[in-house]
């Protein structure tokens, strides 16, 4: 019972903008989707909701296509916000959850614990365009999640929010997954990833250049990192064997080796180092392991 797309492609005349594409989301997870602009994530958001028509391939959802008829099971978030300026909160959250197939009294119960929760009870009455972007987007959120859907898609979900509502749609999402709800979610921000996702698939070109297991990925990727505090001069590590990259910091200096075994040997150097406060051996970040596939600097 999940989500399965099967040899996926969408083409817009000669240009591909999903090529190939096969994954499987497995029910009950928060599952992560990477990439840089334009690397297909939003084109396949908009193919497993049924918005736009694949060019090949297969997508099911409990092993049948999502229809006009099942869409009220999925929920989804697009990277482009689509509320009503003009109408107040309780106004658009009423109208969407009637799409759903919601009746006024479920929707104004739903729409009364989320505000709650996201700290914003008295907004019912505010109109869209009087609230920030932040507020919003929390709005938004509540949107696409009210009718309580099975399936959720949320394209980067923590655009334009400041680190404390980050953690208040954060926990959400973990509570939703804890209630059965399949999460898939675009971000460009890869501490959210590392932080809720078991499984992720890294796109580019429109294909899938990582995907499986987050635990898998980091041991397959072999490279790990050191972290260093202490008094320098550091440069002198540089020349380990082993040693891929070296980076400065106000601390220390941080150290992208091949294998574990080159620790040891930088341990070593650091012997004769007159202070050395912290050493750490790490695994590589997501961030080391999206640069090193996609090839170029991303945050």
């Amino acid at each position: 019972m999940s989500l399965l797309l099967t040899d996926v492609s969408k083409q817009y005349g000669s240009f591909t903008a999903v090529n190939n594409l096969s994954l499987h989301i497995p029910k009950g997870e928060i599952f992560g989707f990477l990439g840089a602009n334009g690397a297909g994530k939003t084109t396949t958001f908009r193919m497993v909701l049924g918005l736009i028509e694949q060019s090949a391939g297969t997508i099911t959802w409990k092993g049948a296509p999502i229809t006009y008829e099942t869409s009220n099971i999925v929920g989804y978030l697009p990277e482009e916000r689509g509320l009503y300026p003009k109408l107040k909160v309780r106004d658009q959250l009423v109208y969407l959850g009637k799409l759903r197939g919601m009746n006024k009294n479920d929707i104004l119960k739903e729409m009364d614990y989320w505000l709650k929760r996201f700290n914003v009870p008295d907004y019912a009455n505010k109109k869209v365009e009087e609230l920030s972007k932040g507020n919003q987007q929390k709005i938004q959120f509540i949107a696409s999640v009210i009718h309580r859907p099975e399936l959720l898609i949320l394209d980067e979900p923590f655009s334009g929010l400041d680190p404390v509502n980050v953690e208040l749609l954060k926990s959400a999402v973990i509570d939703l997954k804890e209630r059965g709800t399949t999460i898939v979610f675009s971000s460009h921000r890869m501490e959210h990833v590392e932080e809720l996702c078991e499984h992720l698939c890294i796109m580019h070109h429109g294909q899938p250049v990582v995907h499986g297991k987050l635990g898998d990925i980091k041991r397959s990727f072999g490279k790990k990192n050191v972290i260093v505090h202490g008094e320098g001069p550091f440069e002198r590590l540089e020349a380990v064997d082993g040693v891929v990259k070296m980076k400065q910091t106000v601390e220390g200096v941080n150290l992208q080796i091949e294998n574990e075994d080159v620790s040891q040997a930088i341990f070593k150097e650091l012997a004769d180092f007159s202070f050395v406060r912290k050493f750490i051996v790490e695994e590589p970040s997501l961030n080391d392991i999206f640069i090193e596939k996609v090839g170029a600097s991303y945050e």
